[in-house]
């Protein structure tokens, strides 16, 4: 057979294999994560042909979900209590828990200069309402609450909360104006270690717990080789490069 022939003919079924072999993965991420999750997830794609079908939303919704019967076979929470909580209840595998990314809080508005570098927004500033995500089922909205009581602050400021089911829709209400500040994420408005628009307090971790954001293999995806390749893709270079880049701290 001719050698171009024979190599061509090689690679197409070295293609036909990979393709034949190539599984779609159910994940359910939290709503922090989403942009670093949608980069992460075509590079596992370019990579070893797997698709990650994700959806993005609140931890503790995911969570209700779960017990319900969803068929998500990866977690990726934002805190750490969560999959701990489904491991012992029965629902994810013992022992596939492990720390992805550690979240930043910020106090972010879309208005450039309204937010100072040290916060002082929130007892001297004039504004309306502050959005926060529902600290029952978001951590960030827990962290929040966390830092507003620390400061002594809670009391002036809750009757002007607007409350998110996430920190994604958290950041809708302060992006829309809707509320002229919110606590997010960083990741959510941080590339590549520059503010991408508004202006930003960025909180010292000492004023709220660790955001240790947590990863767990469900129940639905302890057989399945694709579930482990992803697990072991988010601990390594690549995705570990993104999920710095959206200004996460690794553990």
């Amino acid at each position: 057979m001719n050698p171009i022939r024979y190599f061509l003919l090689t690679l197409a079924l070295l293609s036909a294999s990979v393709v034949a072999h190539a599984d779609e993965i159910q994940v359910a991420v939290a709503a922090n994560f989403t942009a670093p999750m949608k980069e992460i997830a075509a590079a596992f794609t370019k990579e070893t042909g797997h698709q990650i079908k994700a959806a993005y939303g609140a931890t503790g919704k995911f969570y209700a979900q779960i017990q319900n019967g969803a068929p998500f076979e990866i977690l990726l929470a934002a805190d750490d209590s969560t999959p701990a909580k489904l491991i012992k209840e029965g629902n994810a595998v013992a022992d596939s828990q492990f720390t992805y990314a550690i979240g930043k809080l910020v106090l972010w508005s879309a208005k450039a200069g309204f937010v100072d570098a040290q916060g002082k927004v929130l007892t001297t500033g004039d504004f309306q309402k502050v959005a926060i995500a529902n600290p029952k089922a978001a951590p960030y909205g827990a962290a929040a609450l966390a830092v507003l009581k620390q400061q002594g602050l809670l009391d002036a400021v809750q009757p002007k909360f607007v409350t998110g089911e996430n920190i994604a829709q958290t950041f809708q209400f302060v992006e829309t104006g809707n509320a002229e500040l919110g606590f997010i994420a960083l990741a959510q408005v941080q590339k590549d270690s520059k503010l991408t628009h508004g202006s930003m307090w960025l909180i010292p971790a000492q004023l709220y717990p660790p955001i240790l954001q947590d990863a767990v293999i469900l129940n639905a995806g302890k057989e399945k080789p694709a579930v482990a390749a992803l697990m072991t893709y988010l601990k390594g270079e690549t995705a570990q490069a993104i999920i710095h880049s959206f200004g996460y701290d690794l553990k």
